[in-house]
């Protein structure tokens, strides 16, 4: 018999004879975010002899990043424009998919599942709805919500039609409750992160946390008094998670909005970049940690904790393992959110953005020591060839570089070290408590960003361009693909209707702008599609026309399109958690041209976390250039199998077991890959079925 509570990962004895089977009912493997399995059918003797089990082509493009779910023999994911779908998790067999009828776009990383006797629903974000579908057949469950459904923008305390909430990660299951939160806007106007649990039966709402505390609330004066009615953010975009068995939700948020100009937010911005501990049951705040004080550098949280036991002082202590962007890895208590190792207050730079007030020191936990280097000197810079160090150094001379907490200034550029992607990213690290080891693959580049003066006293196609778009797709509509897509050249791949149906409501990754009237998106789009710069009018003086503004997000690369820092530009990472120490530290992932000439331990880009198992295994996919899918000794870092995938798999990928055959399975689509390749196909390897 097998049985799903919760979300919790249930290894249970089959009845017909085989070897235990094992699930795979929640993101990230377990309620504990452990990314673990106890199944060791695969092992380090016998991983060399993996082969393809099956295959499941979507037939669709998209950064979707998804992580599925397997519940029983049926595996759940989503497609790239966010149906969902089932299948046979022992053939790949398509069972069911659900088509909500609207085309979802950018990351949509899992599903949520509940069971309880013959009721077994599957909970599936699209856009701004999360629909409850019956799990034996894919069918929207009428008595959930309206029809079926429920709406994230609704219940925030502002108009809901000018709100942009969407499911970046699945939220977690905890009795009878769904508790999400959601990716909004990173600039003004932009929803507030509200922190909400619905009734899983009838989608009512049963409790709201407000991350943004109105009047009488705690944490309310660490914001101008009326911040609440305008500011937007901090938010839980990464996921969270549960301590069934203490009822506790840990909640990581986000920025604060804008993510970075600050001037109309003064103060620590509680509970901006923190860590809050909530009853589940109820949604009260038993303890918060706040990693980051009134952030000005999008130095938000990028994955949800990890829960773990460890020996600290003699003592077996319950913890929380946080990485951050910087790179940095915290360590809590899981009952007082105090951390278990020492941690330091440092110094941190000034701004001189007139009217802005940074905080005065930044947190560094004394260990583990930083998964990612902290400063850049014109000696880190690139030595690929002679001409790209020459080329870097001279470009280093003119930018602003002072560590990880330098605030951007006007007018010139400044490194941000390590990058808006981390450090540590939204994969999230891989425990194993068997052996003490927390394993994180990190980022090693250097992003570059500025302000620029926002023009309030008029407005145009394009100061409006400039004021509500620049940040994403930058000053010269060039955008940073294939995150922030190219607005140059629109014409031919964009009618002028579908692209201001776009801005209005937004899609992906894009927040919506529907506070832009008729006559100024006339203009917005004169601007983008023909260069024409109409007049509109004189912008309202309100708190969310800032003084500056974003000049949109660059990847510091040299000239051939390669990092400008010197390698190692990508890591992987095996920490022993209990003494601060590294295990292991090897170079993750390369360039199949430089390799091919004899540069192959540079690493790269990537995205998406690490699998560890119990039969000595580590398996990751995430590198974004080679588009490897590999296996590691967890114990050594030695590299044991490698497989080419048809995407660059930017997921975290699962194992599971059933008849007695254990899968290891990933997602690739190619979202991030630059060279714009993208698709959207499941793969599935297991040993051959013969001895």
């Amino acid at each position: 018999m097998r049985a799903v509570i919760a979300g919790w990962f249930l290894v249970l004895s089959a009845t017909n004879g085989h070897a235990a089977d094992a699930d795979w009912p929640a993101y990230g493997g377990d309620a504990a975010k452990s990314r673990h399995s106890p199944l060791a059918q695969i092992h380090r003797g016998n991983v060399a002899r993996l082969e393809t089990a099956w295959t499941y082509d979507t037939r669709e493009k998209g950064d979707t990043q998804t992580q599925p779910i397997v519940v029983g023999r049926t595996l759940i994911g989503y497609t790239p424009s966010h149906k969902a779908f089932a299948l046979d998790a022992a053939t790949g067999k398509q069972l069911w998919v659900f088509d909500s009828g609207i085309a979802g776009t950018g990351a949509n990383r899992g599903l949520m599942y509940w069971a309880e006797g013959d009721d077994r629903r599957v909970f599936a974000a699209v856009d701004n709805f999360v629909y409850a579908l019956n799990a034996a057949d894919g069918r929207p469950i009428p008595a959930f919500g309206a029809n079926g459904r429920i709406d994230l923008r609704e219940d925030l305390g502002r108009d809901p039609a000018a709100q942009s909430v969407r499911l970046t990660s699945p939220g977690v299951i905890f009795r009878d409750l769904m508790i999400v939160g959601g990716r909004v806007g990173e600039s003004l106007p932009a929803s507030p992160g509200h922190v909400r649990a619905y009734d899983v039966r009838t989608g009512k709402l049963r409790w709201t946390f407000r991350t943004i505390p109105q009047p009488g609330e705690p944490g309310h004066e660490t914001w101008p008094k009326d911040a609440w009615q305008y500011i937007g953010g901090a938010n839980s975009w990464p996921g969270m998670t549960l301590d069934e068995r203490r009822g506790v939700v840990y909640v990581p948020t986000g920025s604060a909005a804008a993510d970075f100009y600050g001037a109309n937010r003064l103060g620590d911005n509680l509970y901006a970049n923190c860590l809050l501990a909530l009853d589940a049951a109820t949604g009260r705040k038993r303890w918060h940690y706040q990693f980051v004080r009134h952030d000005v550098l999008d130095r938000d949280l990028p994955t949800a904790p990890t829960l773990a036991t460890l020996p600290v002082r003699g003592k077996r202590v319950d913890v929380l393992i946080q990485p951050t962007k910087q790179g940095y890895v915290f360590v809590l208590d899981r009952d007082t959110g105090k951390p278990v190792f020492p941690v330091e207050e440092i110094p941190a730079p000034g701004s001189d953005v007139p009217g802005e007030v940074v905080s005065p020191v930044y947190l560094r936990p004394g260990k583990p020591e930083p998964l990612a280097r902290q400063t850049l000197s014109a000696a880190d810079l690139t030595q690929r060839t002679p001409e790209a160090n020459a080329w870097a150094r001279t470009q280093f001379a003119g930018i602003a570089s002072d560590g990880p907490f330098k605030p951007m200034t006007v007018g010139r550029d400044t490194t941000i070290y390590p990058g808006f992607d981390g450090g540590a990213e939204w994969g999230g690290p891989a425990w194993d408590a068997d052996a003490g080891l927390l394993y994180v693959n990190a980022n090693e580049m250097a992003w570059l960003g500025s302000l620029a003066f926002n023009d309030t006293g008029r407005s145009t196609g394009k100061s409006i361009y400039l004021r509500d778009c620049g940040a994403c797709h930058g000053e010269n509509g060039a955008g940073s693909p294939p995150q922030f897509p190219s607005l140059q050249n629109l014409d031919g791949r964009m009618k002028r209707t579908d692209f201001a149906d776009r801005v209005r409501k937004g899609g992906g990754r894009m927040p919506a702008f529907p506070h832009i009237p008729g006559d100024a998106m006339q203009a917005l789009s004169a601007w983008i599609y023909e260069g024409k710069e109409e007049p509109v009018g004189e912008l309202a003086e309100t708190p969310i026309n800032q003084k500056y503004r974003f000049t949109g997000y660059r990847r510091w690369l040299d000239p051939q399109g390669y990092p400008a820092v010197g390698t190692p530009w990508g890591t992987l990472t095996a920490i022993h958690l209990a003494s601060g120490k590294v295990r292991w530290r090897i170079p993750f992932g390369e360039y199949p041209e430089l390799a091919a000439n004899g540069q192959k331990d540079t690493g790269s880009e990537n995205y998406g976390g690490p699998l560890v198992t119990s039969g000595g295994l580590l398996f990751i996919g995430a590198t974004i250039h080679d588009r490897k899918f590999r296996a590691f000794d967890k114990l050594t870092g030695k590299l044991l199998w490698e497989t080419v995938l048809p995407f660059s798999a930017d997921a975290t990928p699962i194992t599971y077991q059933v008849d007695g055959r254990q899968f290891v399975a990933i997602f690739a689509s190619g979202g991030k890959e630059r060279a714009g390749s993208a698709g959207g196909v499941y793969l599935a390897w297991a040993l051959p079925k013969t001895p």
